[in-house]
C-alpha cells in the first residue's frame, strides 16, 4: 500500500499521526511544508506517491489551502485532508469544499482522526480499482449494424462535452457505452463516477448524490462527499435515471443548469464541474406524459440519445461474445478456456435473451465452470437456456433449437390463476393453465402468440408482457416467501422496479 502523507511544521502533530497510523499497519511520509511535498511529488513514482495526504493549513513555506489547489489540479481523485484549528475553520471550509475530502478540527480526537484517515484510504482504493477496471476492460464488442451504429456515435462524440442520455433494455451494456463515451472524451484523465438511482433507497439517494454535512441527520457523524463532488472533472454515470424520485429531479435540474449544488444540511454552495450521462430502459416521453418524470429535467438529459440495441436484435454478435466471455472466465478462473460447438452456437443464437448481454456472460461463467468437456455442446446448456436430453438429435445448422423442458414448469397456484389469467375480462384472452407445461413453456408462448395475433387484437404485446412478468414476479415472491427486495434481487432488478410493476400488474 501506498504511504499517508502527512504535512504539517508542528513535529509533535506529526510524531503523534505517524505512530498511531504504524499501529494500524498503514504506512507514512512526514513533511514539515508544501514545498516539500510538490518537489517530491514531482520525482515520486506511482507506487512512491501518496494514498491520501493529511495536511495543515497554516505552515511556513506555504498554505495548506494551495497546496491542496495544486494537488487537485494534478491528482483529481486524491483524497486531502485539511487539519485546522477553530479559529480557522469557517475560511476552510468555504475555502475547499469543492475539493478537500473532510476537515480535521484541531485539537483532534486521535481515534477518530485515524478513523478519518482510514475512511479516506477505503474510498481512495475504491477508486484505484474502478480505474483499474475501467482500464482492463474491453473495448466493446459488435459487427451488428445497430452496433456499428453505437460506435460512429461515440466517435462522433469523442471530442465532446455534451450530455448524453443513453437508453436500451436492462443488461445491454449501457454502462460499457457510458465507460467508452467517458473514456474517448476530453475528460479521460478525471474520474467516471457510476450510481444506479434504482438500487439506492429513496431517503438515501439525496445524500449519495449531493453529500451530506456533518449532523445532517442521524447517524451522519462527519461530513461526507457525494458523488458529484467525486466526479468533479470527469463524469458521472445516472444508471436506472427513470427511477429517481420526483423530488430529487428538480435538485439535479439544478445542478445540470448551473454546477452547483449544496449537501444535505449545508448552506454553502458547492459547485462541481461534471459531465452528466444518463441512462433508463423506460419510455421517459411515457412518463413525462404520466407526470412521474419532469420534462424539463428530460430536455435537459435528452441532448443527445443512443440507443442500445438488444441481444436478440445483433445476433451476428453472440459467438463472437461468447468466445470472448469464455475467454475471460477461463481467465479469471485460471483455467483452458472452453470451446463452444456450432450446434451449441446455433442454440445459443436461437435463444431470446431477456437479459441480453449481461445474460450471455452469465451464461458462459456458468459453462465454463458446469460444463464437463472442453467442448461445449448444446446438452450443457442451463436450464433458462434448455436442456437436450442424451438421446434428443442435436439442432442442424440453421434450424430452430428442439423443445426442451423448462426450468419454470410448474403447476399454476389458484392466487396466480386468480391474479394472472383465472378470471379474464371481456378484452382479454384466458391463458390456459397448461400454458406453463412440460412440453416447454416457449413452445405454449409461441402458440398463444399466435392464436392471438390471428384476431384483430393491436394488444399482443402488452397482454402478453403483462402475463409474463406477472409470472415472474410472483415465483421470485414465493421462493422468498414475499420479501420484495430479496425478490429483486434474484430477478436482478431494482426495489423500486418491482414496487413499479407490482402496483402496475395489480399484485398488491
Amino acid at each position: 500500500m501506498k504511504p499517508i502523507w502527512i504535512v504539517d511544521d508542528d513535529q509533535s502533530i506529526r510524531f503523534v499521526l505517524e505512530k498511531a497510523l504504524l499501529r494500524e499497519h498503514l504506512p507514512t511520509r512526514s513533511f514539515s511544508n508544501p514545498r516539500d511535498v510538490l518537489a517530491a511529488l514531482s520525482t515520486a513514482t506511482d507506487e512512491e506517491g501518496p494514498q491520501i495526504v493529511v495536511s495543515d493549513i497554516r505552515m511556513p513555506g506555504g498554505s495548506g489551502l494551495d497546496l491542496l489547489e495544486k494537488l487537485k489540479a494534478k491528482h483529481p481523485g486524491l483524497p486531502v485532508i485539511i487539519m485546522t484549528a477553530f479559529s480557522d475553520l469557517d475560511s476552510a471550509v468555504s475555502a475547499f469544499q469543492g475539493g478537500a475530502f473532510e476537515y480535521l478540527p484541531k485539537p483532534f480526537d486521535l481515534p477518530k482522526a485515524v478513523e478519518l484517515i482510514r475512511r479516506a484510504v477505503e474510498e481512495s482504493q475504491r477508486e484505484e480499482v474502478a480505474e483499474e477496471r475501467m482500464a482492463e476492460a474491453p473495448e466493446m464488442l459488435g459487427q451488428a449494424p445497430a452496433m456499428q451504429d453505437v460506435f460512429r456515435a461515440i466517435g462522433r462524440l469523442s471530442q465532446s462535452n455534451v450530455t448524453v442520455m443513453i437508453t436500451g433494455e436492462s443488461g445491454s451494456g449501457k454502462e460499457l457505452v457510458a465507460r467508452a463515451l467517458h473514456k474517448h472524451s476530453p475528460r479521460a484523465n478525471g474520474p467516471f463516477v457510476a450510481i444506479n438511482t434504482a438500487a439506492i433507497p429513496k431517503d438515501l439517494l439525496e445524500s449519495e448524490l449531493f453529500g451530506h454535512e456533518r449532523g445532517a441527520f442521524t447517524g451522519a457523524q462527519t461530513m461526507r462527499r457525494g458523488r458529484f463532488e467525486q466526479a468533479d472533472g470527469g463524469t458521472l454515470f445516472l444508471d436506472e435515471i427513470g427511477d429517481m424520485p420526483f423530488e430529487l429531479q428538480t435538485r439535479l435540474l439544478r445542478v445540470l443548469s448551473d454546477g452547483h449544488f449544496y449537501r444535505v444540511g449545508g448552506h454553502s454552495a458547492v459547485k462541481a464541474n461534471v459531465r452528466v450521462i444518463a441512462a433508463t430502459h423506460q419510455d421517459l416521453e411515457q412518463r413525462v406524459k404520466d407526470g412521474v418524470f419532469r420534462e424539463d429535467l428530460f430536455h435537459r438529459l435528452n441532448v443527445i440519445r443512443l440507443r442500445l440495441p438488444a441481444l436478440r436484435e445483433r445476433k451476428e454478435d453472440i459467438g463472437m461474445l461468447t468466445r470472448h466471455f469464455l475467454q475471460q472466465s477461463a481467465k479469471q478462473l485460471g483455467i483452458e478456456p472452453k470451446r463452444i460447438s456450432d450446434a451449441a452456437l446455433v442454440w445459443l443464437e436461437g435463444f431470446g435473451f431477456p437479459g441480453n448481454v449481461r445474460q450471455l456472460e452469465n451464461i458462459c461463467h456458468w459453462l465454463t465452470v458446469m460444463a464437463p468437456s472442453q467442448v461445449i455442446d448444446p446438452k450443457d446448456m442451463p436450464p433458462e437456456v434448455g436442456v437436450l436430453a442424451p438421446e434428443a438429435a442435436t439442432p442442424a445448422m440453421g434450424s430452430a433449437p428442439a423443445q426442451v423442458p423448462s426450468a419454470f414448469a410448474r403447476p399454476v397456484s389458484a392466487p396466480e390463476q386468480a391474479l394472472v389469467g383465472a378470471a379474464p375480462g371481456p378484452d382479454e384472452v384466458a391463458m390456459p393453465p397448461q400454458t406453463l407445461s412440460s412440453s416447454g413453456w416457449e413452445t405454449d408462448l409461441h402458440a398463444e402468440a399466435a392464436q392471438l395475433l390471428s384476431t384483430d387484437r393491436s394488444d399482443v404485446w402488452d397482454l402478453l408482457t403483462r402475463r409474463f412478468e406477472s409470472r415472474l414476479i410472483l415465483a421470485a415472491l414465493a421462493s422468498t416467501k414475499g420479501r420484495r427486495i430479496e425478490a429483486a434481487q434474484k430477478l436482478g432488478i431494482g426495489r423500486n422496479t418491482i414496487t413499479r410493476k407490482i402496483q402496475e400488474l395489480g399484485l398488491e
